[in-house]
């Protein structure tokens, strides 16, 4: 088992904190550890309902598919995750593991519709969404209607202006040599998540199981690969949910 992999999943007693997430229609739990000292409550791996997600360290070369959701006026007026307020008419959106402040281009895949928005939240923790919007956002890219579309998002960046005053982009991190690993499943029994790591493993080459504490009870959370990059282990998440493994998403890994 990977040490520092096991490591920042593990949550030190009295050193819970809590934040809020999704316009604060969740309450997250922030994992502190010797790994994460000094590093920012958003940018700490967090649990959700038992689940730990981990925020990626960059966003240079992030893409992903999946289906994106929108939230309003229950929210309006609500703290956000990186402590602004939430309001309904900006053009933000919420992400489980983005750099809070990275600009997203999304992209409506059922209209062709495309707006830029800016993750100032976490969320949404539904099963197959990968990105919550603001009504204003969803409204530019039809989405108010049916609440859910398919859409495709592609990190830009943090938003600067240069000597000229130009907007520009800035991209970081996401190239180290095997940083990345899709987490799969999570489980209650140490059994049951090695059998599915055995069987990911004859598939995908190297799968993996990280041992965690959440409010004192164990569980195993079941890893694939050790990918180059976002992009790779975008590409590699898509495959494994082909292959019938849903809710599936890119953790950063030291």
């Amino acid at each position: 088992m990977d040490w520092m992999g096991w490591l920042r999943c593990v949550i030190v007693i009295g050193g819970v904190l809590l934040i809020a997430a999704c316009g604060g229609g969740y309450r997250t739990k922030v994992l502190e550890t010797p790994a994460t000292a000094g590093l920012k409550p958003h940018q700490k791996p967090y649990t959700v309902n038992g689940q730990c997600y981990v925020p990626l360290a960059g966003n240079q070369g992030f893409v992903e598919k999946g289906l994106a959701s929108w939230y309003g006026r229950d929210f309006h007026g609500r703290k956000t995750s990186n402590g602004e307020i939430y309001n309904m008419h900006a053009m933000t959106a919420a992400h489980k593991t983005l750099p809070l402040g990275t600009w997203v281009r999304v992209f409506n895949r059922s209209n062709g519709r495309q707006t830029v928005v800016r993750v100032n939240d976490r969320g949404p923790f539904v099963e197959g969404r990968i990105i919550d919007l603001s009504y204003a956002a969803a409204e530019k890219l039809g989405v108010v209607g049916p609440g859910t579309a398919p859409v495709r998002i592609e990190a830009l960046g943090f938003r600067e202006q240069d000597a000229t005053g130009r907007v520009v982009y800035r991209q970081t991190g996401g190239q180290e040599v095997g940083s990345y690993a899709v987490q799969v499943g999570a489980f209650s029994s140490d059994a049951n998540a090695q059998n599915l790591a055995a069987r990911l493993r004859d598939r995908y080459g190297l799968a993996s199981v990280c041992r965690s504490l959440v409010d004192g009870s164990e569980y195993f959370r079941v890893r694939v690969g050790k990918y180059p990059s976002l992009a790779a282990a975008e590409t590699a998440r898509l495959s494994i949910e082909g292959q019938g493994f849903g809710n599936c998403f890119v953790v950063a890994m030291e």
